[in-house]
């Protein structure tokens, strides 16, 4: 099944194709990057046991006002916790089928014992030591696929 949707990449001896990310579609962490990067008005798309997902845009109630307190519950536990770390929707590096994007995270920083560390690209490499996912519309794979993939990988809480 051949899909119309695509990028044109501009190559100097010819012009490449480039199709785009598809919830299902099935990839390496590499390749998955290198069509996500392709891509700049994606605003996210994760990839969970080699499967790109999606998800649909976000509604206020059941996401947005839960995920803004929870980023302010995090907010403070991190002003009072020295050597912590706070990321909101930031990619996380986790082995070669996982890149998940969770609502949030803490990180202990490196010198401190934590599990993580920040690449030159500013991606968070290995598990942090908190995720927290706001599973309104995602709750299908927040509950079963990310959360064994978080397991596996030593995600702490």
């Amino acid at each position: 099944m051949s899909r119309q949707t695509s990028v044109g990449k501009s190559n100097s001896k010819t012009e490449q194709k480039l199709l785009l990310l598809e919830n299902g579609d099935r990839f390496t962490r590499t390749e998955f990057e290198r069509r996500y990067h392709a891509m700049p008005n994606c605003k996210k798309a994760e990839l969970i046991e080699g499967v790109v997902y999606k998800p649909s845009p976000v509604r206020f109630t059941p996401h947005a006002e839960p995920h803004g307190l929870l980023i302010t519950w995090l907010g403070v536990y991190r002003a009072m916790t020295p050597g912590v770390r706070l990321g909101d929707n930031a990619t996380i590096r986790l082995d070669l089928d996982n890149e998940p994007q969770p609502d949030a995270l803490l990180r202990l920083e490196e010198s401190l014992g934590g599990q993580s560390r920040l690449t030159d690209e500013g991606y968070v490499q290995g598990p942090p030591e908190f995720i927290a996912e706001i599973a309104a519309s995602t709750a299908t794979y927040d509950l079963h696929d990310k959360k064994q993939v978080y397991r596996r990988n030593g995600v702490q809480e």
